[in-house]
């Protein structure tokens, strides 16, 4: 609810008249530093929740971190009127690899609006059908791999993660990996998921720890943004030398294509950065997905096997078509139940545009911060049942109709809701279809789900045997 504090009989807002629930033992000056977990904060997150409620607050020496699962309270949270995107920890330090990209750009920044009107008609629904081929040569290339491995225990994540970097290296700036041919993993690979595994470390340190005790790891951190920096510069060289136009992927599209409003095109460095912001959010995301979908149809075989029956009724070639996949209806609510449990983006932040009375209780002064905690919301006691359960039924239509409208946002919310959602759910529904139409999944004994955290999330020592299926 906003609040206007215009009329002097009324009183003014003020963040310390704002109580929240919190963490016991709360230390002077320290805060709750004691509570703080720095290699899992996303599912620490999720626990405090489960604790203290819909609402509540962390103080880290000085900071009050406010942290929100209450869909309620998501109604005027998500209202780009009253809240506006805010870059948090870590994503804000994101910004030293990926700059002003669409996904780490301010709202003030006038290059996210530049190449979101560049860019947004890549994808559309209709321009899904010019990346399908590549995605299907993309999902045939792990087929191929893992047949050569028959009854050999695969590690899901790290192939998961060669099939969506393929994906977006060929249908964003027309560069192949090789994946699945090379005896080592990609340089550029390597420095990335090194760079967001210290990211994600790094952003609830302190400088000066930084500087001592992890000043290796600092220097490491540098080198590999500058070699990821200057290689995708080389191919954003390479394509301006080798003539843009006729390529049909986004990288020329970014080149040639001027903003409507301002007829300027993006600067090579945007373009930079927004090859980067594909590489982090559009590959990481859709591979942790991908793994976590793989764990529950290997332990869940009757939802696999009736994944399997849809897509026997819907294809029976040997390869699934583009106006296919969107028949996969199946398919797609387990790709929706996997991002209910595990969104690998798991949560967002957002600020008060003005000084508000949150929800008529809590009080906020202007551009004061809270986090939304995803993995929270999304096993809220609204969903019914055992929220943890993996249930893709609970995306059936008539179920989606009577949901409160806050309680699924695995994609974000307003104008800076992820613009690649269409892309993304198309790869992962054609992926995982392939994968079952050619392979049983069987489980690692034992193995119990375990989720690693960089700024993304997925499976952490997943591994499954896979067998090829006849026909």
């Amino acid at each position: 609810m906003e609040f206007e504090t215009t009329n002097p009989t009324q009183r003014r807002i003020r963040a310390g008249d704002r109580q929240l629930p919190h963490p016991p033992y709360r230390l002077p000056l320290l805060g709750d530093v004691w509570d703080l977990h720095v290699t899992d904060s996303s599912q620490w997150g999720m626990r405090g929740a489960q604790k203290y409620g819909g609402i509540y607050e962390r103080d880290i020496l000085g900071t009050r971190v406010t942290y929100v699962s209450d869909p309620d309270l998501l109604r005027e949270i998500n209202d780009d009127s009253l809240w506006a995107k805010f870059l948090g920890v870590p994503i804000r330090d994101l910004r030293k690899v990926a700059g002003d990209g669409l996904f780490t750009a301010h709202n003030s920044e006038p290059n996210w609006a530049k190449a979101h009107a560049v860019l947004a008609p890549s994808f559309t629904a209709a321009a899904m059908r010019g990346y399908h081929a590549t995605m299907q040569a993309c999902a045939a290339e792990l087929v191929e791999y893992w047949s050569a491995r028959p009854d050999e225990w695969v590690d899901v994540p790290a192939d998961t993660n060669k099939v969506a970097l393929e994906v977006i290296g060929r249908t964003a700036f027309g560069y192949e990996f090789q994946s699945f041919t090379r005896t080592e993993e990609h340089p550029v690979v390597t420095a990335m998921l090194r760079t967001l595994t210290y990211l994600n470390r790094a952003a609830y340190s302190h400088p000066l720890v930084e500087k001592t005790i992890f000043r290796e790891q600092r220097a490491q951190h540098q080198r590999d943004v500058e070699f990821v920096n200057e290689t995708i510069d080389d191919v954003i060289a390479h394509r301006m030398r080798t003539g843009t136009g006729g390529h049909g992927d986004l990288l020329d599209r970014m080149l040639t294509v001027p903003d409507p409003e301002t007829g300027q095109l993006l600067d090579p460095t945007n373009v930079r950065h927004q090859i980067l912001t594909f590489l982090t959010a559009g590959h990481e995301t859709t591979a942790g997905v991908l793994a976590f979908a793989l764990h529950y149809l290997s332990v869940h075989p009757e939802i696999a096997d009736r994944a399997r029956q849809e897509i026997a009724t819907v294809s029976t070639g040997t390869d699934l078509a583009f106006d296919q996949v969107a028949k996969l209806r199946y398919v797609r609510r387990v790709v929706d139940e996997t991002l209910r449990l595990w969104p690998t983006a798991p949560g967002y932040f957002r600020k008060a545009r003005r000084d508000t009375m949150l929800g008529g209780r809590y009080p906020f002064e202007r551009n004061e911060w809270v986090f939304i905690v995803l993995l929270q919301l999304h096993r809220h006691e609204l969903w019914g049942g055992d929220p943890e359960a993996f249930d893709p039924d609970r995306f059936l239509p008539e179920r989606i109709r009577g949901r409160h409208p806050e309680l699924y946002r695995p994609f974000g919310v307003g104008m800076r809701a992820c613009i690649g959602r269409q892309f993304a759910q198309h790869e992962m529904v054609l992926i995982l279809a392939t994968l079952l139409r050619s392979f049983e999944l069987t489980p690692e004994p034992g193995y119990e789900l375990r989720v690693k955290e960089t700024i993304t999330l997925k499976p952490e020592a997943l591994r499954l045997r896979v067998s090829r299926r006849d026909g």
